[in-house]
């Protein structure tokens, strides 16, 4: 059994994007920009934007973090978002979700340029991706993707189970890895109102969980020698923790990994590999404009 590691592989895809960054710098370019919005005071999108910050720095981009509280109107929202859209010196941007309820998030998500588009959230974005043209992808299935292929794991004719259909994770991913450039999987997705998804998960080489319930996936749902990839994070209280609190991926980890050849932690598996390929996908855009 072999433990994927994105802690790792993010720090070398990293230091890769600063050598690029460090090239860029000595021929007398300058340095690619992504800005971040955040609105309000949510503890995971504080902490989330936070290490987006720290990504930049690690790659060495510029970054602006652009703060407005939650009494935020939906219009002001989307000047801000224009402006941005307008800023030449801005290569690309994200607006951190969730958004206050009073705020349509998928109206602001579609204010935003697709050419500036780094989260990959745009319908522009994700229609191009889903056909296999060049797009950004959104960061957490090009991650899962990126690891895959760095750890040398076979996807070509593989059976593919992928829990979820968030617009988020579970579509994208399935577009994915079904396609020619991408996967080349057989995938099929699996949800809430699927019937035999136990078994549906026990046909399949590769399960990509991120369904969004602690410890769903057990021994049993898992064929031995299969590739078991957590996108889960879920915060379930722990009195031995200082915090109170540990993170809990979709998979039953003790009971699974023994089973698989692969799988990914939590944390340390996927997560730090999101914010990673945002910064690849920020480099692109800096290209694109260049």
């Amino acid at each position: 059994m072999q433990i994927i590691d994105g802690k790792a592989t993010a720090a070398q895809i990293k230091a890769e994007i600063k050598n690029e960054v460090e090239g860029i710098l000595a021929a007398g370019g300058r340095a690619p920009h992504l800005a971040a919005v955040l609105v309000g005071h949510d503890g995971g999108s504080e902490t989330y934007v936070k290490n987006k910050v720290l990504a930049c720095e690690a790659c060495g981009f510029r970054s602006t973090l652009l703060r407005f509280e939650d009494t935020i109107t939906e219009a002001e929202l989307l000047d801000v978002v224009a402006g941005l859209n307008a800023d030449e010196a801005i290569d690309g941007f994200i607006v951190q979700l969730p958004l206050p309820a009073h705020i349509d998030e998928q109206k602001v998500t579609e204010a935003i340029l697709p050419e500036k588009d780094v989260d990959g959230f745009h319908p522009v974005n994700v229609g191009r991706m889903s056909i296999g043209l060049p797009a950004f992808v959104s960061a957490t299935p090009l991650g899962i993707l990126t690891l895959l292929r760095r750890y040398n794991i076979e996807t070509s004719g593989k059976k593919v189970a992928i829990l979820g259909r968030s617009n988020i994770v579970g579509k994208p991913m399935a577009s994915l890895m079904m396609q020619k450039q991408g996967g080349d999987s057989t995938v099929t997705v699996l949800h809430s109102h699927s019937a035999n998804l136990a078994e549906e998960c026990r046909r399949a080489d590769i399960i990509i969980a991120a369904i969004g319930r602690p410890a769903f996936v057990t021994a049993d749902m898992v064929k031995p020698g299969a590739v078991v990839i957590d996108v889960g994070t879920t915060r379930v209280p722990d009195a031995t923790r200082p915090k109170g609190f540990r993170l809990q991926g979709d998979v039953d980890f003790d009971a699974v990994a023994p089973l698989c050849s692969a799988i990914t932690p939590v944390p340390g598996g996927v997560g730090p590999m999101t914010i990673c390929m945002l910064m690849l996908n920020t480099l692109q855009a800096y290209k694109q404009r260049a």
